[in-house]
């Protein structure tokens, strides 16, 4: 487990990095959008992932690294939304913003070496075909929350969906580097 400490921290400094270099660009304009916007981002990079690993013909040169990153930076995105609301005009610089970013990922990665704990480290035995799958599921997961206005009888709530996407999407980050 060790390592996949390690490997999860690298993962999402590469994300962090990336956010960061986007706030300096745009600002926290992403503070705008409701969570079924996000939401709506992160089922496109999905696909798009899908279309990638099942598609012989690429058209745009760009790979399932650049998509998995979007993803988690979205899922980490939309946890902040959750936390703080949506507002009418961008309100974080990037200091704020990516000490929300370090919070929400220190406790997905929590919930990450906990489950990966319990389960034995499952995950090096799936396929990224599979994780993306999963992803997709939880997808369809959340969407089906926000259409029932967050609602749920027995189901586990909007934020631990965007975990579990966050973390599947770094189990495959983690497998593409091994594959290179």
């Amino acid at each position: 487990m060790q390592d996949t400490s390690k490997q999860y921290d690298a993962v999402i400094a590469k994300c962090r990095a990336l956010f960061v270099n986007k706030m300096s660009d745009y600002g926290s304009a992403w503070r705008i959008l409701r969570l079924p916007s996000l939401t709506d981002q992160i089922f496109i990079k999905a696909q798009r992932i899908r279309g990638l690993q099942q598609n012989e013909v690429r058209k745009v040169d760009e790979g399932e690294v650049s998509e998995f990153i979007g993803i988690i930076n979205y899922c980490l995105m939309a946890l902040i939304q959750l936390e703080k609301g949506v507002v009418e005009q961008p309100d974080l610089n990037t200091e704020e913003a990516t000490e929300l970013y370090d919070e929400k990922i220190a406790i997905t990665k929590q919930l990450m070496l906990d489950k990966n704990h319990d389960y034995g480290e499952a995950w090096r035995d799936m396929r990224v075909s599979s994780l993306t799958d999963l992803i997709l599921q939880k997808l369809l997961r959340v969407k089906q929350i926000e259409d029932n206005a967050g609602k749920t009888i027995v189901s586990e709530g909007i934020d631990a969906n965007y975990q579990d996407m966050i973390n599947y999407s770094v189990f495959a980050l983690i497998h593409l580097n091994e594959a290179n």
